[in-house]
């Protein structure tokens, strides 16, 4: 059998009990490393679970499925994935190909970013669409996660904006000569992501458009989720520009209309440093 195991946010022990008993009891593990980290590395996992792991990259899973699979058709195979398998990405890929070899898979769910997000305040269901916030290039930046966030605040729903995480990425010139020499892994932070949306605002303006999010929209900054130092900030979309929130995984949400008992969970993680301030600054969007 194929078991799909989540694994949480937060470090080895996040596991399920059930997850555990899965991994412990399956002869080959894979470790799918490319769309999420936990704050601790492969070594710390092995030795809690008492179990070797074998890290599954993008281009192992993408293009390399059929080996991840292989015999689990007469053995038990698991697929590590940090948060839910089936959260922020999704892995049907696998469950499809398991299924037409005839491999039958089951589901170990877990918390993840994607459900986690409740612990700044603000209600689950008041949230709209989910986007990813990737790093621009020289020549190449997209907008058209704005225009999402932006449909979601008329419709007076929060955005979770998931941030770019790039690990084992090529540069052009490597991919292009067929070279295996991969870049240093990069984590957008809550600040980036800041600055690129402050970037089209500006660019929207000079085309004649008022951007339905403005500096002063009120966003949230989260950081290690479920990490004993997680950090939360709340503030307007200039204030995460800068706010100092640590190493990754980072991620912010844009707000949509807010009930008052939001607005007051917000404020326990204002960045204002003067309570007055702290109140203008949400009266001014809410």
């Amino acid at each position: 059998m194929l078991y799909l195991v989540g694994l949480g946010l937060g470090d080895a022990k996040d596991i399920t009990v059930k997850g555990l008993e899965v991994v412990r009891q399956c002869r080959r593990v894979y470790l799918e490393a490319y769309t999420s980290v936990l704050t601790v590395g492969k070594e710390v996992l092995e030795e809690f679970y008492g179990k070797e792991l074998i890290l599954a990259d993008r281009e192992t899973v993408e293009q390399e499925a059929d080996s991840i699979l292989k015999e689990a058709d007469v053995c038990d195979v698991a697929f590590l994935v940090v948060g839910d398998p089936f959260g922020a990405t999704t892995h049907s890929d696998l469950v499809l190909r398991a299924v037409k070899l005839g491999i039958p898979y089951r589901v170990i769910h877990n918390a993840s970013i994607m459900n986690a997000v409740g612990c700044c305040g603000l209600q689950l269901y008041n949230f709209g669409e989910t986007v990813s916030i990737v790093f621009w290039t020289d020549a190449w930046k997209p907008e058209s996660f704005f225009d999402k966030i932006k449909k979601n605040r008329q419709n007076g729903m929060h955005t979770l904006c998931l941030l770019d995480i790039k690990v084992k990425e090529q540069s052009l010139e490597n991919l292009m000569k067929g070279r295996k020499i991969y870049e240093p892994p990069r984590y957008m932070s809550v600040n980036q992501a800041a600055e690129q949306l402050l970037t089209i605002i500006k660019n929207r303006r000079l085309q004649g458009e008022e951007p339905e999010i403005t500096e002063n929209t009120i966003c949230v900054g989260l950081a290690r989720v479920g990490a004993p130092d997680q950090k939360i900030a709340s503030g307007t979309l200039h204030q995460m520009s800068t706010v100092e929130l640590g190493g990754p995984l980072h991620s912010m949400i844009v707000t949509g209309s807010m009930h008052p008992l939001e607005l007051e969970m917000l404020k326990l993680f204002s960045v204002d440093s003067c309570s007055n301030s702290e109140n203008n600054a949400f009266k001014r969007t809410a």
